[in-house]
């Protein structure tokens, strides 16, 4: 943070009194991210050894999304936003620390997390074949075996972030954030078994007594209820008992405006997704797989790199608005905005030169071949660009949370999926078969671009004068530092000649280091304020 925003945020009163509380909970809870993605990236990378990038890979991924899609619809979404201030302000206000309004918040969630987990399993073929449809290289019988063993994690999923929640909020952040780490090491273990046990998975026909088919789709659910469990013995130590408590708490209604903006934001995505799904689908085999992991690259450094910088200026931010501090607002939205242009744009630039190569080094192995590893890659570098925006957008709808205004949030998602549904759905028509995930990606990433510009301007119409110029001097010079990057990292490949896997790990390194080393000096040249406290803040993380 250079002396002006430090003087800023001192003039608000907001650094002060919990700057080391809030750098020691940012701090632990960027190793925990840390370990969590990279753990999780690693299953995943397992998971294509052991069942490759086709068919059965296209199956899977679409029927353990459903589960995720309604806790989100349920109670995902609403976390954020509803429930742990509620929590807060129960236990400041009620005489029992909010323990009788957290067991019925608990019951309810259990109840209601229940009955949604029995009509979704009842509902697998219905699933299946929205997201699916029928005739297309995907199989829908397949994803609703898998649908009928991975959808009761809405339970463990639902349980799993509420118990996250009532720990947030008496500011203990570990458990919460290490919990994922214990899934990522059960998948692990269930993929080492499915390897063991002998046979293969029937694709036609579909038999739901497969061995494998028991295993993997069992072991996935097991990891997410052991996700859950991690973190009862904190909620012990932190003095929550559970018993069932029925009953209406009027508390709880005071929040169900927000939570229906909230809900209707997760089912406007859903219809991009359904939209990216039926025409992956259209596409050659693994389209969906291949799209999912090229995703899950693509939110990989926003995860360890973004979300970590960031978790120390949320807090501020949110304290800003409760205050009606807009200047403090905007201030910290300018701050983050210029930060994650420094720290991820890098990153786009190796994503968009080496892509190709990043998925080859990768995926390249076990029951995945050469070409589908190389289209993953391709997805991603078509994909890039839409790094910083994607960034830059999910800053901005915490601005918009933090101001208790869950409705904007909703009506750009709703703008986003309005423009971007018909141009997914043009790709299957428009692009050859082994070419439609590339153009998903590219939509997708798209999308989060028209979101920036949507959210940059409503920001601007609810605070004012957004220091939108400082932040695209950052962008600006950021740009002209990629140049001279981009030029290096093309001649050095020249003189490489990547081919094979040890081919796109040199490449992969090489662009890596050619494309940081210059960037970071051009960046000092253009003498960017910013860069020295980013690099400190990184190497602390």
């Amino acid at each position: 943070m250079n002396v002006t925003d430090s003087a800023h945020a001192r003039q608000r009163g907001r650094t002060a009194p919990d700057g080391p509380t809030l750098a020691g909970a940012a701090g632990s809870m960027a190793v925990a991210t840390l370990v969590s993605r990279l753990t999780g990236f690693g299953s995943k990378l397992v998971l294509v050894y052991v069942i490759g990038l086709g068919v059965l890979n296209d199956s899977y991924t679409v029927a353990n999304t459903l589960p995720n899609i309604v806790y989100e619809l349920l109670l995902g979404g609403v976390l954020t936003s509803v429930v742990v201030p509620l929590l807060v302000r129960a236990a400041r206000d009620d005489d029992d620390g909010g323990l009788a309004y957290t067991q019925r918040l608990v019951t309810i969630a259990a109840v209601v997390l229940g009955a949604a987990t029995v009509v979704a399993v009842l509902a697998a073929p219905l699933l299946a074949w929205i997201y699916l449809g029928e005739d297309n290289n995907a199989n829908p019988v397949l994803a609703t075996a898998f649908a009928y063993l991975l959808l009761p994690q809405i339970l463990f999923y639902g349980l799993g972030a509420l118990f996250g929640a009532i720990l947030n909020a008496r500011s203990v952040f570990g458990p919460w954030a290490w919990a994922p780490v214990a899934n990522n090491v059960v998948i692990v273990a269930t993929l080492g078994v499915y390897w063991l046990v002998p046979g293969e998975i029937s694709i036609d026909p579909v038999r739901m007594g497969d061995a494998k088919l028991l295993v993997l789709g069992i072991g996935t659910t097991l990891g997410i209820a052991v996700q859950a469990a991690v973190m009862l013995p904190a909620l012990r130590r932190v003095g929550f008992r559970f018993r069932w408590r029925w009953g209406w708490d009027p508390r709880l209604s005071q929040a169900g405006t927000l939570v229906a903006w909230v809900v209707g934001y997760v089912l406007i995505s859903q219809l991009g997704y359904i939209a990216t799904t039926r025409s992956a689908a259209e596409g050659d085999e693994g389209g969906i797989a291949i799209y999912a992991y090229a995703w899950m690259l693509f939110q990989l450094p926003y995860g360890v790199l973004g979300v970590s910088l960031l978790t120390a200026i949320m807090p501020r931010m949110s304290r800003a608005a409760a205050e009606g501090d807009t200047d403090g607002v905007v201030a910290d939205l300018s701050l983050g905005s210029r930060y994650s242009t420094l720290l991820l744009l890098p990153i786009a630039v190796v994503m968009t030169v080496a892509g190709s190569s990043l998925g080859v080094a990768l995926f390249s192995f076990g029951q995945s071949d050469t070409d589908d590893a190389r289209r993953l890659g391709l997805a991603l570098a078509f994909s890039a660009f839409g790094l910083l925006p994607f960034a830059v957008t999910m800053l901005q709808l915490r601005v918009f949370y933090a101001m208790t205004d869950a409705r904007t949030p909703t009506m750009i998602m709703l703008i986003m999926t309005a423009v971007k549904v018909p141009l997914l759905l043009a790709c299957p028509v428009l692009l050859d078969d082994a070419d439609i995930v590339l153009g998903l990606t590219a939509v997708n990433a798209g999308s989060f671009v028209l979101g920036a510009m949507v959210g940059q301007l409503w920001l601007r119409l609810r605070l004012g004068r957004l220091q939108t110029a400082r932040v695209l001097v950052t962008v600006a010079k950021a740009l002209l530092a990629a140049v001279p990057a981009v030029a290096a990292a093309l001649a050095v490949r020249s003189l490489t000649v990547p081919s094979g896997i040890a081919g796109a790990w040199l490449d992969l390194v090489a662009t890596t280091v050619v494309v940081g080393v210059v960037m970071a000096g051009m960046l000092l040249a253009l003498r960017t304020r910013e860069l020295r406290p980013v690099l400190a803040r990184f190497a602390r993380r």
